[in-house]
């Protein structure tokens, strides 16, 4: 099936899933990427070469050659006009495209002047972005120049699959334990303030017992699902064993999170599984707020305490630690 059949062009919320579905979005820098750009760059003789994602609003820059990463609006970027085909888009000159001529990347410092980009198509025939090329002169780019650009979008994209892989639980989607810890890594190495969920699935033994294996794998997926309804943009969803998940919700004080953990607890409530006869799917929450002074190990100790006095004090509730007092 050639891409033209495969290219889902007009369902912009399923194309947002997937985008978010791969939660690269925001993630640090890292040399696979690079290292595609860069030689991109080097095989077009060209003055910027990016792997661009573009968001709701904002376009979002994965790796660049040639230029700092930095984010734009979607109204100004290029890329989101590349998304749009399952083809690749050629500007020859930007400064008489009417489209283009008025860019502020145009008419500004970075004289952008033409350009050529490839969609970033997903197996599932989402355009999430665009590998592309940017040029200070008018360029004429061949059809060779497209068919190489549309290859490299290709490794792109599988690179960007082999990232979930491993970084996402395969069954669930939520980040691996591994992973996880390291976006944990990452708010301590910033001292940034931070608070974190911990959460079960209550009786999940009973569900496997009752209904199977199966009923308990779709519980688990569908918790996440609801789960992933609610979070807020930069919020992280891992997978830390059996039927306990984590979310790390940066910038986010312990009151913040004890709205959005109610709030997931009645999401998770209200959606009742077929596979367990429509019966619904509780789930017992422990909150706490980062701690300027703690390392990593304490604050989870005290987020998983208070998902202990959920669990002991009839489960179906949150419960936030408040330094070493637990706090419905």
């Amino acid at each position: 099936m050639t891409d033209t059949f495969r290219f889902k062009a007009d369902d912009e919320p399923g194309r947002l899933a997937a985008l978010h579905r791969y939660g690269i979005l925001d993630s640090a820098p890292e040399k696979e990427f690079n290292d595609i750009v860069a030689l991109v760059k080097s095989i077009f003789s060209i003055q910027y070469a990016a792997v661009s994602l573009i968001d709701v609003d904002r376009q979002w820059i994965k790796a660049a050659a040639g230029m700092d990463p930095q984010q734009c609006a979607r109204e100004d970027s290029f890329c989101t006009y590349t998304i749009r085909s399952s083809r690749p888009l050629s500007v020859e000159s930007t400064s008489t495209d009417p489209r283009f001529m008025h860019n502020p990347f145009v008419t500004g410092e970075a004289h952008i002047r033409s350009y050529l980009g490839a969609p970033l198509m997903t197996p599932d025939g989402y355009n999430i972005g665009a590998l592309c090329v940017f040029g200070t002169e008018p360029r004429v780019f061949t059809d060779g120049d497209k068919e190489i650009l549309m290859n490299f979008a290709k490794v792109v994209v599988s690179q960007i699959e082999l990232r979930q892989a491993a970084n996402r639980d395969s069954l669930t989607g939520a980040m691996t334990r591994r992973n996880f810890e390291n976006q944990m890594d990452d708010i301590f190495s910033g001292n940034l303030p931070a608070s974190l969920i911990l959460l079960d699935i209550d009786h999940f033994k009973s569900i496997n017992d009752t209904f199977g294996h199966p009923a308990g794998d779709l519980a688990l997926k569908e918790v996440v699902a609801c789960l992933t309804k609610c979070i807020r943009r930069g919020d992280c969803i891992g997978r830390l064993g059996g039927e306990e998940f984590g979310i790390l919700l940066p910038q986010a004080t312990g009151d913040t999170a004890m709205i959005m953990a109610d709030r997931l607890r009645t999401t998770v409530m209200e959606e009742p599984l077929a596979a367990l006869d429509h019966r619904p799917i509780t789930i017992s929450l422990g909150v706490a707020e980062r701690e300027s002074d703690e390392a990593a190990e304490e604050w989870i100790k005290r987020a998983d305490l208070a998902l202990y006095q959920a669990k002991q004090t009839g489960r179906n509730k949150a419960v936030q630690m408040l330094g070493l007092v637990a706090a419905v």
